[in-house]
């Protein structure tokens, strides 16, 4: 939350202007679950209300020509007034642990010497983080989240408060010629007790095995009755072909970085897919990108055969790999924007949570299959489902999710906030544009409109998709009318 005192402009049931425009920069500096406010309102109540501030110094935002200073409220707890700019940075408001056993897996540091080795580290953990969340009765917060502590000196207290979490587990990887090295460790968060370590090596050929016995070992620590047999090699392994996984995991990388390097991801995947045919994730994730280069408007002059590819893509991929949690969600996707019968999608989706409880993205799916059947209320609850799993990811494809529900729902007002944020959070993510500036015409803003079409037109020359996935008329007609009014374009 952030709260500002200052003037506004009232037009009808919108309000504007720079105090509302800093309370939203407010907000989005604001930790989840955090309140931050400005300095003007720190004054006003700084000595009236049971709680104290941290000082978060002078912030600059984007829209807004000065910088503006920012506290923190620190609620539960009253600490000495005195504000200096020597504190450290804030930490965030603690998740409240969930029912079960919960585990996060930092990132292993690079030992490499080589930093172009450092995606090899990430895949390492992300093989860890897949095979501890095969244990349904584990809640292990997804790699996404745990990745944004990388490069930082690790304080697992704090990580085991922000993320909400029993155990962290963190390591190094050291990768040289034709063998590698793993070490790990597994600390109480709470108490920071060491409860296990352990440093495996092998060759690169066997690098999967070192994968699952790493895995088997931390998951014997917390439940000795574990079964080592539920971590072993054939369980589910999507490929013998170490240079198509590596492929794999740079496409993975871009794909959803910030900058959403598309048509670059599916190069490495072709090559991937070429050395293996059968690499599930690869072909899944091949399938939504090829869709996805239709929805940016990189495909326009045949979006017909690029369509059917995708859904052809994701078809083999669920031949393949028909077991493998992300690839289910990413090939549900997939046939759902190509068309298949939407609740044939979520089942896949719900044998993808059945495999997996705590798999982020299939939480994702699910709720974008449930805001495309035109469920919105069931969209958002399964969308928060994800977030929880992944607390500290980048926000803005939960934001699009959100605004797309209001949107549909003609709940213009509530939606305009989400998506403003989520073209902030996801700059290279087409479909908030949109949305935005359907919703703007739908408010009568149609100079705001135009002006978000004129940004989306610096990334595609496709304002208006030919299809788009939501499967009741009314819920298209609103996109579609909003948006073409947006692009000036005849209903």
């Amino acid at each position: 939350m952030g709260i500002n005192l200052g003037d506004i402009i009232k037009d009808g049931r919108d309000i504007y202007g720079d105090g509302v425009n800093v309370a939203a920069r407010l907000e989005a500096l604001a930790e989840p679950g955090g309140i931050c406010v400005s300095r003007v309102v720190r004054d006003q109540v700084r000595d009236k209300l049971a709680f104290s501030f941290e000082d978060l110094g002078e912030q600059h935002v984007k829209n807004i020509a000065r910088p503006i200073r920012v506290h923190r409220i620190v609620l539960g707890e009253r600490r000495d007034r005195a504000e200096t700019a020597t504190r450290g940075p804030p930490q965030n408001p603690p998740l409240a642990l969930p029912d079960k056993p919960s585990i996060a897996v930092l990132p292993f540091q690079n030992m490499s010497g080589d930093p172009e080795q450092e995606y090899f580290a990430d895949g390492m953990v992300e093989e860890i983080i897949t095979a501890l969340s095969r244990i349904k009765w584990l809640f292990v917060i997804a790699r996404n989240s745990t990745f944004t502590y990388e490069g930082q000196a690790i304080d697992v207290k704090r990580v085991g408060r922000e993320l909400g979490v029993r155990y962290v587990l963190e390591g190094s990887v050291r990768r040289g010629g034709g063998r590698v090295r793993i070490t790990a460790q597994l600390i109480e968060a709470e108490t920071g007790v060491h409860l296990w370590a352990d440093r495996f090596d092998g060759s690169l050929e066997d690098v999967f095995d070192l994968q699952d016995q790493v895995a088997a070992s931390v998951a014997g620590v917390i439940e000795p009755t574990l079964q080592v047999a539920e971590f072993s090699r054939a369980a589910s392994r999507p490929t013998t072909d170490l240079t198509a996984h590596d492929l794999y995991l740079r496409a993975n990388a871009l794909v959803f970085s910030r900058s959403r390097q598309i048509p670059e991801a599916m190069d490495l995947l072709a090559q991937a897919t070429t050395r293996d045919p059968n690499y599930g994730p690869a072909l899944a994730l091949c399938g939504l990108c090829c869709f996805l280069c239709c929805l940016d408007g990189k495909t326009v002059e045949d979006w017909g055969p690029d369509i059917r590819r995708s859904a052809d893509l994701a078809r083999r991929a669920l031949r393949a790999a028909e077991n493998d949690p992300t690839t289910l969600a990413n090939a549900a996707i997939t046939l759902a924007y190509c068309g298949e019968d939407i609740e044939a999608m979520q089942a896949l989706v719900d044998r993808a949570l059945t495999i997996n409880p705590s798999s982020a993205r299939a939480w994702h799916a699910k709720a974008l299959l449930n805001l495309w059947a035109g469920e919105t209320e069931l969209a958002s609850k399964y969308e928060d489902a994800s977030v929880r799993l992944s607390p500290r990811v980048r926000t803005g494809w939960a934001l699009h999710l959100y605004g797309a529900a209001h949107l549909i729902e003609r709940r213009f007002h509530e939606a305009v906030p989400h998506l403003r944020l989520a073209v902030e959070e996801e700059p290279a993510f087409i479909e908030p544009y949109r949305l935005l500036a359907a919703c703007c015409a739908h408010l009568g803003r149609i100079d705001e409109a135009r002006e978000v079409v004129e940004r989306l037109r610096s990334f595609t020359p496709l304002v208006v998709p030919p299809q788009i996935p939501y499967r009741r008329e009314a819920h298209r007609e609103v996109y579609f009318s909003g948006l073409r009014l947006a692009a000036g374009e005849a209903a």
